[in-house]
């Protein structure tokens, strides 16, 4: 059975096919893959933190911090190292395991990503796991990020290769693709994926992780988005998706990439309850936690441990912590 088969040489036709299935069938064939390969009432926590807001030179359609972009947001430096400790700490505090810094650039220069690694140093002292976002990278960039212990980088594909210029104009889907080879060739995780309600057709998301599941290796992290509408953008009266076409979404990436986590991502604010517990069970299995994402709002805190209870789920920290708590002498430890 393919279900199960770890594959780098999907069709197009072939994913459009899975999107198509009866929904109950996707995602009873999403679930179970995922259960074969994860604790399906678990989910792995992040927290995410600009750490450089606005002033960007790209024209992404979607974001407030484009400087092409009328939304009102100010411009702010760089983050001065000890307040970026305090905030992780914070989130390590609250459940997550994971710590994500973002800052607006097209491309780091060499100085400012010295000061990007002290971050990251830093906030693996306090024993939690690191992720960066920080636009285009080279290769001796990428190798610099590695050897400071980097954990993840993300950078998004957005779309389809055949959507993106109608989202993007000042850097190429190619462009995306290259750095996510100097990433992977550098030995960092990748998170990379997309965002969904932009205006693109089903065929565009099939196409999209099309291009996520034959890369060399799958991300070991896909974030799916939704669009947050904000004004002052172009994407800002784009009609909204449809929320099953998304859990739907969720599902085939979930059935294409089997090891990844999956991560709902921007946009929960405006997804219910209900929509995010069918996400989880068509597969996704990490969330971003916390009031912000970026410059956009998050769900709070104690929404999602709410949710999360309701659900029966646990986080990765949460699971960590009462096995730390039950452990008992080797001699009383059962086989089997």
């Amino acid at each position: 059975m393919t279900d199960t088969i770890l594959r780098h040489d999907w069709g197009l036709d072939e994913i459009e096919a899975l999107l198509d299935l009866p929904f109950n069938d996707l995602v009873f064939r999403a679930q179970s893959i995922h259960r074969a390969n994860f604790d399906p009432n678990q989910v792995q926590m992040s927290s995410l933190l600009s750490i450089k807001t606005g002033a960007c030179a790209e024209d992404c359609g979607y974001c407030s911090q484009s400087a092409k972009n009328t939304t009102g947001l100010e411009a702010e430096k760089l983050m001065p190292l000890e307040e970026v400790v305090e905030a992780a700490g914070a989130a390590k505090e609250k459940g997550a395991s994971r710590f994500c810094m973002g800052a607006a650039w097209r491309n780091p220069t060499d100085k400012n990503l010295q000061r990007v690694i002290e971050m990251v140093e830093a906030v693996h002292g306090l024993g939690m796991e690191t992720c960066l976002t920080l636009g285009m990278l080279t290769q001796s960039q990428a190798e610099r990020l590695r050897n400071a212990g980097l954990d993840y980088y993300n950078h998004n594909l957005d779309t389809s290769p055949e959507f993106y210029g109608n989202v993007i104009t000042t850097r190429t889907f190619d462009d995306r693709l290259e750095t996510l080879a100097h990433v992977r060739d550098a030995g960092i995780s990748v998170c990379s994926g997309g965002i969904l309600g932009m205006g693109e057709s089903r065929r565009d998301r099939a196409s999209m992780l099309r291009e996520l599941s034959n890369l060399p290796r799958h991300p070991e992290s896909v974030p799916i988005n939704m669009l947050v509408k904000i004004e002052g953008t172009p994407l800002f009266d784009a009609e909204a998706i449809d929320p099953l076409e998304f859990v739907r979404t969720i599902a085939v990436t979930r059935m294409l990439m089997l090891n990844s986590y999956v991560r709902l991502s921007a946009g929960r604010t405006e997804m219910s309850d209900e929509m995010q517990a069918l996400c989880f069970l068509a597969g996704a299995n990490s969330i971003f936690y916390g009031e912000r994402l970026l410059t956009t709002d998050n769900p709070e805190a104690d929404r999602d441990k709410s949710l999360l209870d309701r659900l029966g789920i646990k986080t990765e920290q949460v699971i960590e912590t009462e096995v730390k708590a039950a452990k008992v002498p080797c001699n009383k430890v059962q086989a089997g």
